[in-house]
């Protein structure tokens, strides 16, 4: 896979590009109707013509009042109580929007799982092991980085776990 430059650089390629990690960018208009954020990641893996399990959904939740990173195939869902226990916490939710967007410095349907304004714990669901390459939010709504998920979980500091569900 090509490290691919683009005059669109956000934080996340921008982490990329500093670490050496090859990956691509892959864009796609962006439809404004599609704003029900559990739709993004569909959207995408849609209109690249991507098999939507290779497609990740990078999600904040709170674990034990803490934020934390969830990253799971846009196919399904997050499983709280998964989350929560492949980060050490008795309990999870989901967090609110802005808090999600103040600590990450991306806004919902763009929030990227590289280039934080803050580094949050994450976790990435065990499935992404399963393929060569995958694909995650680059920073922003319309465009989705593919990089190998040891690189991902490299970068990030990631667990892995089976946080997802069908």
């Amino acid at each position: 896979m090509a490290r691919k430059k683009t005059a669109a650089g956000t934080p996340a390629t921008v982490a990329l590009t500093r670490a050496g990690v090859d990956f691509t960018v892959h864009g796609y208009t962006h439809d404004p109707r599609a704003e029900d954020f559990r739709s993004y990641g569909e959207e995408a893996a849609q209109a690249l013509g991507l098999d939507p399990s290779r497609v990740f959904k990078t999600l904040v939740a709170e674990v034990d009042g803490k934020l934390t990173v969830a990253v799971v195939p846009v196919s399904g869902s997050l499983d709280l109580k998964a989350l929560a226990a492949a980060a050490g916490g008795k309990r999870a939710q989901l967090a609110e929007p802005a808090a999600a967007e103040r600590a990450t410095g991306y806004v919902l349907g763009g929030i990227s799982p590289l280039g934080q304004r803050k580094r949050l714990p994450a976790v990435v669901d065990s499935s992404a092991l399963d393929h060569p390459t995958m694909c995650v939010s680059a920073g922003r709504r319309g465009l989705e980085i593919e990089l190998a998920p040891a690189d991902l979980v490299g970068l990030t500091g990631a667990r892995t776990a089976a946080i997802g569900r069908d």
